[in-house]
This record gives structure tokens, sequence and C-alpha cells, in this order.
């Protein structure tokens, strides 16, 4: 049988075969995915052919698509990213600084 090392250090991310962190579970996912996809094909009655090939070219894109973001985007890239879009590209605040250095008081007044 096989044996594939995972390479893993004191305080280093996991790597298999040059794929690091998350993108392992992107690998992983997406494969899973492009199978069960292949499998609901299959037994709503499409060609056998039709299912076959969706199966290699779906799989082929997930292993692509993930190798490329591990590639361009490293460890935490994907991450920072994402993080990235949810941060606003800027901040509206059309109060006075004296408005809001004031303390409320307890009756919820200003």
């Amino acid at each position: 049988m096989a044996e594939y090392p995972v390479n893993k250090g004191i305080g280093r991310p996991v790597e298999f075969k040059g794929l690091k962190a998350q993108y392992l579970f992107l690998f992983a996912g997406g494969l899973l995915a492009a199978f069960i996809l292949f499998v609901i094909l299959y037994m709503a009655g499409a060609g056998q052919w039709l299912c076959i090939g969706f199966g290699v070219m779906a799989a082929s894109a997930v292993v692509w698509l993930t190798f490329r973001l591990n590639a361009k985007y490293g460890e935490h890239g994907l991450m920072k990213l994402g993080a990235a879009r949810l941060r606003p590209r800027y901040l509206l605040h059309r109060r006075r600084v004296s408005h809001l250095l004031r303390q409320k008081k307890e009756g919820g007044q200003a």
C-alpha cells in the first residue's frame, strides 16, 4: 500500500503535496462535491459518458483551482482576502466630535 507523507513540524502548518492549511479542506471538499454531483447525474439517468466527462472535468477544475489559489495567496492569504472583502472601504460618521465624546445620561438622552 502506498504511503503519503504529511510534513508537519513543530509550529508548522500541515502540508500535503504542496497544499497548505485551509487549501487541504477546499481540495477535499471540492473533490467530494464533484463526486456527489457525478453520482446524482448518474442516478438521474444521464448518459454514462456524460457523467464520466463531467466528473473528470469537475475534478480537474477543483485540482487546478486549488493549487492555483495556494500558489497565488499562500498559507494565510485566502483568509486575508476574505477579511478584506468584509472590511468597509470607508467610514462615514456625520456627528460632531464633541457630541461623540459626551457621556450618555441614564435617561437615554445625550
